[in-house]
């Protein structure tokens, strides 16, 4: 196969954790050619096709100069067998302009994963409304009111922006209420802008739980994301230590219903984050995590998710 990878700058990635990377990697390691480029790469004329500036690049193997740039060239995005939507969060206005792109991309004939469409759909924080019975206590609202009843209510909350990544902005609130007032000012903006609230879930000292669902597949082990010394977060950009594990049976029962319907969907790769046994997000953009766990266990989620992405292409080349 040709894949191109629609990511960040290159030169930023940390490759020894960086999940587009080990994709990459397992993918040259099979044969199939790889090109990159960002979203500000792509671009459309009337009459034409959805072209991108890309790169064909070749991994290296080392870690300095991990990759080699075999040429340069302006192609369309359905000359290639699958286009990899890999951008990381936030999704901002660029990237909700870069899924409409991919979407044209897409109806001239481009393969893209995760389908642009279920991008816009699945909002990470938002999109676990759908699963009610998975979740903790959650308030969605730009009231004040609101939340201070939901507080009174259950006393220990998290509140949280819906465009927040890597644990930004988070913040608890104990019984005590101590500077509630202010926090909701900084995160709603005075009634402009929408928050999510959750009533606190203290097995967070056990993890935020990275669960893998692939090709609407479980992947049989987690990233628990730990949280360190008197942080609440767990994201490791929020110094949280990853410890591989296998998953649990309510980590299964809740990826075995909500990966199987959100693949029928066009999303090939979803991360769900759970704390003990609540549903506490769902990541469409780029998750990752598929190097701690292949790392600490033994198992090849890389080579996972390649699988999936060929059965993918194929599957589409038979419909075709």
């Amino acid at each position: 196969m040709n894949i191109l990878f629609v990511a960040d700058p290159l030169e930023v990635f940390k490759t020894y954790k960086d999940t587009t990377f080990s994709m990459m990697r397992e993918a040259q390691r099979r044969g199939h050619r790889i090109s990159a480029c960002e979203p500000r790469h792509l671009s459309w004329r009337s009459g034409g096709l959805v072209h991108a500036d890309v790169r064909e690049i070749a991994l290296t193997g080392t870690e300095e100069e991990w990759f080699q740039v075999q040429r340069t060239e302006r192609r369309a995005l359905r000359d290639f067998d699958a286009v990899l939507m890999r951008k990381d969060p936030p999704f901002d206005t660029e990237f909700f302009y870069a899924t409409h792109m991919l979407e044209q991309a897409q109806r001239e004939g481009a393969k893209v994963f995760n389908r642009p469409s279920a991008l816009r759909d699945h909002p990470e924080k938002l999109a676990i409304l759908e699963f009610p019975q998975f979740v903790s206590p959650t308030l969605v609202t730009r009231s004040a009111d609101e939340v201070r009843e939901f507080h009174a209510e259950h006393g220990d909350i998290i509140l949280k922006p819906l465009d927040g990544m890597g644990g930004m902005g988070i913040f608890r609130v104990g019984p005590d209420g101590l500077n509630l007032g202010s926090i909701i000012e900084t995160l709603n903006h005075h009634g402009a802008t929408t928050i999510m609230v959750q009533r606190f879930v203290p097995e967070i000292i056990h993890g935020d739980k990275r669960v893998l669902v692939i090709g609407g597949k479980v992947a049989p082990f987690c990233l628990a994301r730990i949280p360190q010394g008197t942080e609440v977060r767990g994201n490791l950009a929020a110094g949280g230590k990853g410890v591989a594990q296998p998953i649990s049976e309510r980590d299964r029962e809740i990826a075995e219903t909500v990966g199987p319907l959100l693949a029928e969907r066009g999303l090939l790769l979803v991360g769900l984050d759970v704390i003990g046994d609540c549903l506490t997000e769902i990541n469409v953009t780029s998750p990752t995590a598929f190097q701690e766990i292949t790392n600490q266990t033994g198992f090849d989620v890389p080579a996972m998710f390649v699988d999936a992405l060929e059965e993918a292409v194929d599957r589409d080349r038979t419909v075709i």
